[in-house]
């Protein structure tokens, strides 16, 4: 009796379905306890399912075993001498998972959260997002439990050099470029790229990008995943009649990301109410001050709560979950992951917002994300909406070899390029395999095909 094609597709299902289990389920052996890697993998196994279905060739070679698990993980110890001569020791990490179509990229983060699990969750989804911007990168990320808060500059110079006198064994411009992250900004970057040359004794600019403009730095850097983020939304926001002129938003966070996602999103005409940190937020209905905020926090770091002060019309609360009861059209989580659980998206809905950019690494949780998908809410997903910054960083690594500077203008425009063919290659790879408008999917689906093809070419290894 001949075989009818839905029982084909059924029996090629259960098989896609049976292999990704498996699969998943040896890596919740090998990881214990490490949530946020296991989030960020499940997402990306659940998302693969028709491409298993559809390309049989991808469930060979182990692909998919190889690809979820690092290269390497790093861990050291990072001692260094307060201003008080105690002696202090941190912890420092840096994951170098998949180097299929070049060196290994991803930023440094600085919190006292950070561990192995938090770093390997960002090296894991970097992999994906680096593929996307369709730039020779290969994923990576670093970072350590240090908390760079309340720390003097001769501190924060003392750790980074003692961190860069470690990590300087494992990285180079072709081997494993970092940048910033949380906790990691120009100050950061500067003591970090001085110790690297000091031991290196030469003057080798690729190594770490999100440089100072005065030593190799390139133009839009800092703005880029901000700028980036409203790109990749507008595009999303355009292709269902939408747009930013006219439109209330709420930003998470208020450091680099958020700082220049407010931004664009004033320049193209929307109102952007409400921003925050780690303590609480700030709603103002007239808009947020952007020079208020760029004062208070990349120029005298201090909290946001200090806005007030400022502008006394506005409304400080303490916490941050809160901030997604504020009615928008647009909402772009833009601070740290897991900060929409699925409480925080029934309230986003509930008061009808429209899109959801991601500007931070996985800041939604997997039933969040299911909600919205399933509200018809327009979802951009991290690891495509964020990826200006690392596109950029790539841009930086360009300019260095051929040392040369583009304008901001060029760079800006390399940018938007690039933001606009992530959002049309998730758009048509969310077609190709049967789930329309599903950006996740499309997104994953496109970094993974990319990987996944390089590391056929170059056998097991």
């Amino acid at each position: 009796m001949k075989t009818s094609e839905s029982e084909i597709i059924h029996i090629q299902q259960h098989a896609a379905e049976k292999y990704v289990n498996d699969i998943y389920e040896t890596i919740k052996q090998r990881n214990p306890n490490e949530n946020e890697f296991l989030q960020a993998v499940k997402e990306i196994l659940d998302s693969l399912l028709p491409v298993f279905m559809k390309h049989p060739k991808y469930m060979e070679n182990g692909i998919l075993e190889r690809i979820t698990e690092p290269e390497r993980l790093i861990i050291f110890r990072v001692p260094w001498v307060d201003d008080n001569g105690k002696v202090r020791v941190n912890r420092g990490f840096r994951v170098q998972f998949n180097s299929s179509i070049g060196p290994y990229k991803g930023g440094l983060r600085f919190h006292p959260t950070v561990n192995a699990s938090i770093i390997k969750f960002l090296g894991f989804e970097q992999i994906f997002k680096n593929a996307l911007t369709g730039l020779p990168i290969g994923g990576g990320k670093g970072g350590s439990d240090f908390d760079p808060k309340g720390k003097s500059d001769g501190e924060i110079m003392r750790f980074c050099q003692s961190f860069m006198t470690e990590l300087c064994n494992y990285i180079g411009p072709d081997v494993d470029v970092p940048a910033g992250d949380i906790g990691v900004s120009a100050r950061e970057i500067g003591y970090l790229f001085g110790q690297y040359k000091r031991i290196r004794g030469g003057y080798q600019a690729g190594v770490i990008t999100g440089k100072g403009l005065a030593y190799g730095g390139s133009l839009t850097r800092k703005e880029a995943t901000g700028y980036g983020t409203v790109y990749f939304v507008e595009e999303m926001l355009n292709n269902s009649g939408l747009t930013f002129k006219g439109s209330t938003v709420v930003v998470s966070g208020s450091g680099n990301v958020s700082i220049y996602a407010i931004e664009k999103a004033a320049q193209l005409g929307a109102t952007v109410v409400a921003c925050s940190d780690s303590n609480g937020y700030i709603y103002d209905p007239l808009g947020i001050n952007l020079s208020t905020v760029k004062r208070l926090k990349e120029v005298e770091r201090k909290r946001i709560k200090e806005y007030i002060n400022v502008h006394p019309h506005a409304k400080y609360v303490e916490g941050c979950s809160n901030i997604w009861a504020i009615p928008c059209d647009i909402a772009l989580p833009c601070a740290t992951q897991n900060e929409i659980d699925i409480n925080s998206a029934k309230l986003l809905i509930e008061n009808g917002v429209k899109a959801i950019g991601e500007g931070a690494n996985m800041p939604s949780t997997l039933e969040a994300i299911e909600l919205f998908l399933q509200q018809k809410v327009l979802f951009g997903p991290g690891k495509a909406v964020n990826a200006g910054g690392v596109a950029v960083s790539a841009l930086e690594m360009s300019q260095n070899s051929m040392r040369l500077s583009w304008t901001f203008e060029e760079v800006d425009e390399k940018l938007k390029e690039i933001m606009k063919n992530i959002y049309q290659k998730s758009v048509k790879c969310s077609e190709e395999f049967g789930h329309p408008n599903n950006l996740v999917v499309g997104a994953n689906i496109a970094g993974f095909l990319t990987v996944a093809e390089a590391m056929l070419a170059h056998g097991i290894i």
